[in-house]
Order: C-alpha cells, then sequence, then structure tokens
C-alpha cells in the first residue's frame, strides 16, 4: 500500500536539504502526521560492510539480503548490470503505510516540492524550471520568484505548507486524521 501522500524536497548539493527534512521531521510527528523519507543517491552507495555476513552474502550473488534484530530491519537489493534504477513509485510501493513520504532527491519528477537554496549557492535556482515547486526556503531575496520564499529558520511554517499543500494541515491544526500504519 503506497503512502497517502509524497513531498518532495530538491536543491543542489549542499544546500540543506536533509539539515531541513532533520528539522521537520519531529514538528510533523508532533503535529500526528506519521513520516517515512526517501534519500536518492546520485552514486554508488554502501550500507553494509565488508566482512559483515550480510555483505558475504551479498558478495556471493544473493538478489537480496534482509538484516533483522528487534531494534530495526533493513532489506538490501542488488541492482544487476544493465537493470535500471527503480522507479520513486516502486520504491514507495515498498514501503509500510503512512501518512507522508519526504523525498529528499529525484528532483526531475512531477511532484510538489520545496526548493531548498543555500546561502552560498552562485547556481540558478530550479524553481523557474519546474513549475512542481511550491515554495522556496532561503535566506536570500528572490524579489522575482513566483512561489513563497520562506527562510531557513522558518521550519514551523515549512511544516504548516507542507501541510496545507497535501491537505492534511490548517495552520497548525490536523485537519485529518493521522492513518495508522499497519
Amino acid at each position: 500500500m503506497a503512502p497517502r501522500h509524497v513531498f518532495g524536497v530538491t536543491g543542489w548539493s549542499g544546500s540543506g536539504k536533509t539539515t531541513l527534512i532533520e528539522a521537520l521531521i519531529p514538528l510533523l510527528t508532533a503535529r500526528g502526521v506519521t513520516v517515512s523519507t526517501v534519500k536518492h543517491a546520485h552514486h554508488a552507495f554502501e550500507i553494509d560492510r565488508p566482512g559483515k555476513d550480510s555483505f558475504r552474502h551479498r558478495r556471493a550473488g544473493a538478489a537480496e539480503v534482509m538484516i533483522a534484530s528487534r531494534h530495526r530491519w533493513a532489506l538490501m537489493r542488488e541492482i544487476g548490470e544493465g537493470e535500471p534504477e527503480p522507479p520513486l513509485q516502486a520504491l514507495l510501493d515498498r514501503m509500510a503505510p503512512v501518512d507522508l513520504v519526504l523525498v529528499e532527491g529525484f528532483r526531475s519528477l512531477p511532484i510538489a516540492k520545496l526548493e531548498v537554496v543555500g546561502p552560498q549557492d552562485d547556481r540558478q535556482p530550479r524553481y523557474g524550471d519546474d513549475p512542481h515547486i511550491v515554495a522556496v526556503v532561503s535566506d536570500r531575496d528572490w524579489p522575482a520568484c513566483p512561489v513563497p520564499v520562506l527562510p531557513r529558520n522558518a521550519v514551523d511554517r515549512i511544516a504548516s505548507l507542507i501541510l496545507d499543500h497535501i491537505g492534511l494541515g490548517h495552520g497548525d491544526r490536523m485537519s485529518a486524521p493521522a492513518a495508522t500504519p499497519a
């Protein structure tokens, strides 16, 4: 079962996307919203370590390796040579149902998103080329910006904007009950 709502956070590398998401999660959960995240990596990444049993299983050729304990579980799936990167929807379909999945990266997908612009970033913001950007998070002035611009430290306002946009909020109050994960 897919999540009820998906909302993206995009921006150039080093802009502060992860820091913003890290600050948003406790505010959203305090408002009764169940939150999960998907982080897109533009490079090969490794969450496993050489020498660990799970690493050895993968190296031996297992397509998927699940690690589980009483505290957490993780599933690793190897993408074979020539196999395409899974689309966001395929990843979301593997997740437990929640009210909101915050997606970091996947900047070219047609999902509602915030654009985070770093204080020293001299690259061109994407809001002019992406109609799915509903607000910009930046401490710089953007007088010609066609969407709201919120300062980085206005995390409570940013959370409200997200909830209002996806239809789960009205100001600081939830207007729809949170879904209970199955």
